[in-house]
């Protein structure tokens, strides 16, 4: 199997070198709910707030560095207090992929738009929904129930290294990486997807 590791380095030096500093233990914080703020992430990732979109990338990393989830509900936390937000699809957006080696043992490696940086495995799996107008929605998750889903020109080339396999019981259209199989919908389906 290949190691995802030259993938991830290769994401690490377009941001920086990987000098990261690490997130906050918003996991372990349990503040009390402090009301909602009109703040909202759209479906393409873009940050408003007070309807206006939040133009300085250092305040939308910081915003997200303190996003939790809750069930369905969103929102930012401190150790003192919690405020509910809206996000409209997946709080973040996978702008970049690395890919290296081949089918199984295939290591992918994304990068979101607030530098999270994911190899696919079991910590960051994939998942796909539908989409409207028989559309396919591919996500990679991020941490503790938060995903991003992927950008139209990143999800163009996740779904050319596609394959079919059988899965669940039946022809799966699907990608290998890191020794496991996602599937993303019945091979019968595959004619007529868009993205």
């Amino acid at each position: 199997m290949t190691a995802p590791g030259n993938a991830m380095d290769r994401l690490m030096a377009a941001i920086g070198g990987g000098k990261m500093r690490g997130l906050p233990p918003v996991e372990r914080w349990n503040p009390p709910f402090c009301g909602d703020l009109d703040m909202r992430i759209a479906a393409d990732g873009t940050w408003f707030y007070l309807g206006t979109p939040i133009g300085r990338p250092a305040l939308v990393k910081l915003f997200s560095s303190v996003l939790k989830r809750e069930g369905d509900d969103y929102f930012l936390v401190t150790p003192v207090e919690k405020v509910g937000i809206t996000v409209e699809d997946a709080p973040f957006q996978a702008v970049e992929m690395q890919l290296d080696g081949e089918g199984d043992g295939r290591g992918i490696a994304f990068r979101t738009q607030v530098d999270d940086l994911l190899c696919v495995g079991p910590e960051h799996p994939l998942r796909f929904e539908r989409a409207a107008k028989d559309g396919l929605k591919p996500y990679v998750h991020v941490r503790h129930g938060l995903w991003a889903r992927l950008t139209r020109a990143v999800t163009y080339d996740l779904l050319a290294l596609g394959e079919v396999r059988g899965a669940e019981g039946e022809a799966m259209f699907g990608i290998a990486a890191a020794g496991h199989f996602y599937p993303a919908l019945p091979a019968s389906e595959i004619e007529g997807i868009e993205i």
